[in-house]
């Protein structure tokens, strides 16, 4: 039996599972399919929200947080694995933001760096740019990060401590509160724990409603295209019109995303294929000479406000869930988890914990 066991193998997951294994206690990780293959793995990776000034001081200050963190924890992963999350801190181009001087008012009261920029600023960022742009917002802190690299590093740590299992292909099929915790009934025959954290992404509503209650997160399906471009053509993330280009360091070309009410159906479309790679190539028009060498889709936990569920369930000692962090699961990741984290073990949290808490946001099933 282990001290906690972690459902969910997805970035939230994993870091969670390796801030407790760091503390010293046994975790067992239950994934229904393979961990890292799901939300985390589709995303872009940028390392913020994409139009920051838009959402609520609860999510900015997850991202704050999250967005320091970043860079020390690619490091880590890095010399302790040697698979590069290929962590970049090149800075993001806003073409075309209608709202400038709300962001500009935002950057100012956060102290966030953020500019408005003359053409010749833009072109000597990124000579690849769409023609015509006289004006832009330059970030020059905001970082991304290969996402299925990251997933790929934080299982390879993962794997090498002791204290720490998996169980993937393992679906959950009840779960049974007791007095602290609770016993799961999976695919692979029953785990019990005195703590558990549910971290399910857009099956996290399922899971509990195997406890009566009801979680508002629901999944929000996005799809994405690989350019496979030459190494330069584009050197950091632009964003144009709510569509954005990020660049790897091979090479390659991420873009993304669209938005879609369509369930649990990840399949992809040629409509979304088409419409995504006009947005690039208005952004990037060289991209158009480019192969389309990979066209998915993945599905985010949407939440009402965008702001994610993270506490203890009421009423049910043991039992916690971090879910509900819609677009930015990858960029809230290292702040909702530590926060989880400092909560279970009893440590001073390091953000005020009471937007996120599950009290009066919950239903009954």
């Amino acid at each position: 039996m282990s001290d906690f066991v972690v459902i969910g193998g997805g970035v939230i997951g994993l870091m969670t599972t390796l801030q407790l294994a760091d503390a010293g206690y046994s975790v067992s990780v239950v994934e229904r399919g393979h961990c890292g293959r799901e939300a985390s793995w589709a995303g872009g990776g940028i390392v913020s929200p994409l139009y920051p000034w838009r959402y609520s001081a609860p999510v900015s200050r997850l991202s704050t947080w999250s967005e320091g963190a970043y860079p020390e924890l690619a490091l880590r992963l890095l010399e302790e694995t040697g698979v590069d999350p290929e962590y970049r801190q090149k800075g993001l181009l806003y073409l075309r933001v209608e709202d400038e001087d709300k962001a500009l008012k935002w950057a100012r009261e956060v102290g966030k760096p953020l500019s408005r920029v003359g053409s010749d600023m833009i072109y000597t960022k990124e000579p690849g740019a769409c023609s015509g742009i006289e004006e832009a917002l330059w970030m020059p802190t905001l970082g991304s990060i290969r996402n299925p690299r990251l997933m790929r590093s934080l299982r390879t740590r993962l794997d090498a401590m002791p204290r720490v299992t998996f169980h993937e292909n393992c679906e959950v099929r009840g779960i049974v509160a007791k007095g602290q915790g609770a016993t799961l009934e999976t695919s692979l025959g029953a785990l019990s724990a005195d703590q558990v954290v549910i971290c399910s992404g857009a099956w996290s509503s399922q899971l509990l409603e195997m406890l009566d209650l009801r979680l508002p997160v629901r999944p929000v399906k996005g799809q994405m295209l690989l350019f496979k471009a030459r190494p330069g053509m584009v050197n950091r993330v632009v964003l144009m019109d709510g569509r954005y280009v990020i660049p790897r360091a091979d090479g390659r070309v991420l873009a993304g995303s669209t938005l879609e009410e369509a369930g649990f159906d990840k399949t992809t479309d040629a409509a979304a294929r088409e419409s995504l790679w006009r947005s690039a190539t208005a952004i990037i028009p060289a991209l158009a000479d480019c192969e389309v060498e990979h066209h998915w889709a993945g599905l985010r936990p949407g939440s009402p406000d965008g702001v994610p569920f993270i506490g203890q369930v009421p009423g049910m000692p043991g039992i916690y869930v971090n879910a509900g962090h819609y677009r930015n699961g990858l960029v809230l990741a290292p702040a909702s988890t530590r926060l989880l984290v400092d909560e279970m073990l009893g440590r001073s949290p390091v953000i005020d914990p009471a937007p996120y808490r599950l009290e009066g946001r919950l239903g009954q099933a």
